[in-house]
């Protein structure tokens, strides 16, 4: 893989990049559970609630551009939490909301690349817990995020009637 660069976009500035990554996200998701909302149904609130996090939340995008085509990102958000949860307060925490790299850029490196340059952007900033979701049958996510250190401490059961 020739030329990967990472960098730190707006992502109202890069609307239609961010939107159509996230759309390929999105078809990902469906894919592995059927009741992920549809990009076309979802786009203009989802893609209104990440500007506003980045513009009120601290929050960080990068793309990752190979030979000057993006091709993927990752965004996170800090989040303030308060006392009344039950885990040790640390203060802010890093929510890591969503990443995406194109099916035919994988496996070579670059969401580990987008991944470890946005923790480590928080890190320095004294950011001591991240946080992060994912699908329970997204076994490659899973795979990744048990080898980058993540302990799973909560699981969501969902019962839709």
């Amino acid at each position: 893989m020739e030329n990967i660069e990472i960098l730190p976009i707006q992502i109202k500035e890069h609307y239609n990049v961010i939107s159509g990554l996230m759309h390929l996200l999105h078809l990902h998701e469906h894919s592995l559970h059927n009741k992920t909302a549809l990009w076309p149904d979802i786009e203009n609130s989802y893609m209104r609630h990440v500007i506003k996090m980045q513009e009120e939340c601290e929050g960080l995008c990068l793309l990752a551009y190979v030979n000057s085509v993006p091709v993927g990102f990752i965004f996170g958000y800090v989040e303030e939490q308060d006392d009344s949860r039950i885990e040790i307060h640390e203060g802010k925490e890093l929510y890591i909301s969503d990443g995406f790299v194109s099916e035919e850029y994988r496996r070579v490196g670059i969401y580990r690349m987008l991944n470890e340059t946005l923790e480590r952007h928080y890190i320095n900033q004294g950011i001591k817990r991240i946080v992060r979701f994912t699908l329970v049958n997204n076994t490659n996510m899973r795979q990744f995020l048990e080898e980058e250190e993540y302990v799973v401490t909560r699981l969501l059961y969902e019962k839709w009637l």
